[in-house]
């Protein structure tokens, strides 16, 4: 039987309540939101934090809403939440598809999009899908806050730049006209951590939608800088949005991760998946830019 190590627990009642008990026990405290990353690492004894601090209560921490020109999440929204929006649906189709493969519906009725970025899973899905979109990070500390780009949130594998006093707040998407987004995955059954996953947002220039103006490519599983693909995207900007461009761009993708080969799969399967699943993700991205139904 698997059982955590002794543990202390504190429930916040407010963010400045789980900020004030953060500083009180400092770095070997952990905040628990959904708890579905940290629970079973506990009972396997890789996590032993010596003090759970429960922020499942903090309603002002689960919105979905968009306000100055942004789509604003809070970090406590439940993935089913994110699921079930339509606003999220119409301003970033990527989020409604990431969250349809994320896990099941138990574990995405209770688990956290902050708890899953927090975590920092090489493998998690909505790294991808929030590097693509270029999501900023709001971050509360006891002295106000400060914001980090989503590209430089996690500084690797299980590790991220919220301190011992920090705590994730709100993910902020800004919204542009002429954009389309999606997301692409292959995992080994449903709901399991991808094998390989590619996330796109594109931006059409003029009328037309000939013309890439910017676009962003997220990818997981595979070794990817940042969750992000830099290289492809600057090859896209400014290029015509054609499969020639989009089959370019997925081989610029392929040729800069750095897979791993483990139980999941060989790594040059992995840099294969990167490219098709960078394709298939352009290719729907922009189609829904131009107003498509795919």
């Amino acid at each position: 039987m698997q059982v955590p190590a002794q543990v202390e627990y504190e429930r916040a009642t407010s963010v400045a309540h789980a900020l004030d008990l953060l500083v009180r026990y400092g770095p070997e405290s952990r905040i628990l939101a959904g708890g579905h990353s940290l629970i079973p690492m506990m009972k396997l004894r890789l996590a032993q934090p010596e003090t759970l601090i429960d922020i499942n209560g903090l309603s002002e921490l689960s919105y979905i809403r968009v306000a100055d020109g942004e789509l604003q999440l809070g970090a406590l929204t439940r993935h089913a939440q994110l699921l079930d929006s339509a606003l999220a649906g119409e301003h970033c189709a990527i989020l409604h598809d990431a969250e349809r493969v994320i896990a099941d519906p138990v574990v995405r009725n209770w688990g956290t999009i902050g708890g899953s970025l927090c975590q920092a899973d090489p493998s998690e899905d909505l790294s991808a899908a929030f590097a693509a979109l270029k999501a900023i990070m709001v971050i509360r500390h006891p002295d106000g806050s400060r914001t980090v780009p989503a590209r430089e949130f996690h500084t690797g594998p299980y590790e991220t730049v919220v301190g011992p006093a920090e705590l994730l707040t709100e993910i902020r998407i800004p919204l542009r006209p002429g954009g389309g987004s999606a997301y692409e995955k292959v995992g080994r059954r449903v709901g399991d951590w991808p094998v390989g996953a590619a996330g796109a947002a594109v931006w059409l220039a003029g009328g037309t939608g000939a013309t890439i103006a910017d676009a962003g490519i997220g990818l997981t599983a595979v070794g990817a800088e940042h969750f992000a693909a830099a290289e492809a995207e600057e090859f896209l900007r400014g290029a015509a949005a054609t499969e020639e461009s989009f089959a370019r761009a997925g081989e610029i993708a392929a040729e800069h991760c750095r897979p791993n080969s483990d139980q999941r799969g060989p790594a040059a399967y992995k840099r294969h998946l990167a490219c098709e699943l960078t394709v298939r993700a352009l290719r729907k991205a922009s189609q829904r830019a131009r107003g498509g139904d795919a």
